[in-house]
């Protein structure tokens, strides 16, 4: 087996409309489809980004809180490659969104930092200069 990258990261949100506002009109992610499954009562959005890697959002009706702290097991975080940290920081800010201080990661020597999505799902902003090869 030989695994070519990532192709999508699946989100369960609590409100389709608020999500798909972060996401879209925040974050900046483009749409690719959206489909209401009505058997299931839930959104399904394919979003983009400039690598090709894609998020699916669902929404379900009253899902179940995500554990976080302290920590649960399995995916911990989703992490978006960017050029600036320091500026894209800064324009989340300007948008109401809490994000953390820029840290620096002590075996990488690149910065990052984290923020939330409206579900609490941590979102960590990681400094490249390249983002195909780190």
């Amino acid at each position: 087996m030989r695994l070519q990258g990532t192709h999508h990261v699946a989100i369960i949100c609590s409100d389709y409309a608020r999500s798909k506002a972060f996401y879209v009109g925040l974050l900046g992610l483009r749409v690719i489809a959206e489909h209401y499954r009505e058997a299931r009562n839930s959104w399904k959005l394919d979003l983009g980004l400039p690598d090709g890697t894609q998020i699916e959002l669902f929404s379900f009706p009253a899902p179940p809180a995500r554990p976080s702290r302290p920590e649960a097991c399995g995916l911990r975080h989703l992490s978006f490659a960017v050029a600036d940290v320091q500026h894209c920081k800064e324009q989340l800010e300007q948008q109401g969104v809490a994000v953390e201080d820029i840290r620096v990661d002590e075996y990488t020597g690149r910065r990052f930092t984290f923020f939330a999505d409206p579900d609490g799902l941590p979102l960590e902003l990681y400094e490249v200069i390249d983002p195909a090869r780190s």
